[in-house]
Formats: C-alpha cells, sequence, structure tokens
C-alpha cells in the first residue's frame, strides 16, 4: 500500500475496527450486469464510515495510509443548523488490507471482512491476517 504511513499500534487498530462496527459499513456485493449482449459479475467492495468529526476521519486516514476523505455533498434541503458530514472510504484491494489488519479486532462487520479476506485469498482463509508489522512492511 502507498501514502504516508503513522506507527499504529493495536489499540489504534481495535479503535478503528469499532469505528467501522458502529460508524461504517463494509459492503461486498456481487452483481450481474449486461453490456453489449455479454452478462458480467461486477464486484463492489467498498469500506467507509461517515461521521460529523474530519478529524476522527483524517486520523483514520493517517493511521490506515490509504483511502480518501472528502466531504459529504450536501443537499439543498438539508437544515441550515446541521453540521456538515464527512467519509472516509477505502475500495477493493486497499480495503483488503485494512481487512486483513482490523479482522481480529471487529465484531459486528466480521462477517463482511470476512467475505473481502476471502474473495482475494480464498485458499488461505484466516491465517493469513495481517500482523501490524507486516502491515508496516507492506505499507512502505
Amino acid at each position: 500500500m502507498k501514502g504516508n504511513f503513522n506507527p499504529m499500534t493495536n489499540s489504534d487498530a481495535a479503535y478503528i475496527a469499532g469505528l467501522f462496527d458502529g460508524e461504517g459499513s463494509v459492503d461486498f456485493a456481487r452483481r450481474k450486469e449486461k453490456k453489449r449482449g455479454k452478462t458480467y459479475t461486477v464486484q463492489r467492495i467498498l469500506m467507509r464510515i461517515e461521521m460529523t468529526d474530519e478529524d476522527v476521519l483524517n486520523w483514520v486516514h493517517e493511521k490506515l495510509g490509504v483511502g480518501t476523505v472528502r466531504k459529504r455533498n450536501r443537499s439543498p434541503s438539508i437544515k441550515a443548523h446541521w453540521k456538515d458530514r464527512w467519509v472516509y472510504s477505502v475500495r477493493f484491494r486497499q480495503a483488503y488490507q485494512v481487512a486483513k489488519l482490523l479482522w481480529p479486532f471487529a465484531q459486528v462487520k466480521l462477517h463482511k471482512l470476512e467475505q473481502i479476506i476471502d474473495h482475494y485469498n480464498p485458499e488461505a482463509g484466516h491465517k493469513n491476517v495481517v500482523s501490524l508489522e507486516d502491515y508496516r512492511n507492506e505499507s512502505r
């Protein structure tokens, strides 16, 4: 993985897993699409956290070293006194690396993380869940 790396502890990984469990979503879906008379299987692999605290999401982005933080577009009908919302998101292979890192700490989103891990590495099962040291080495 590429990006700026900031050393992460097990506590950091557990906290981020808790953010995904409580405020986030993990989306692993397959669907069929027809294009030019042929049917294709399309994968959607996306992990995201949405909240009003931009600083927390910037910290997550800094710790993981992958993904993006963006301000969510506001519709004109949203009330003026509502806070802006921010979204951290990571997709595909980067989501696979994050899923391997968070898997030991996840509770609510555990099954979805396993689906992502199994998709990219079906033979390994969960034996190859990445350690923090391996994550650091892959991030450089």
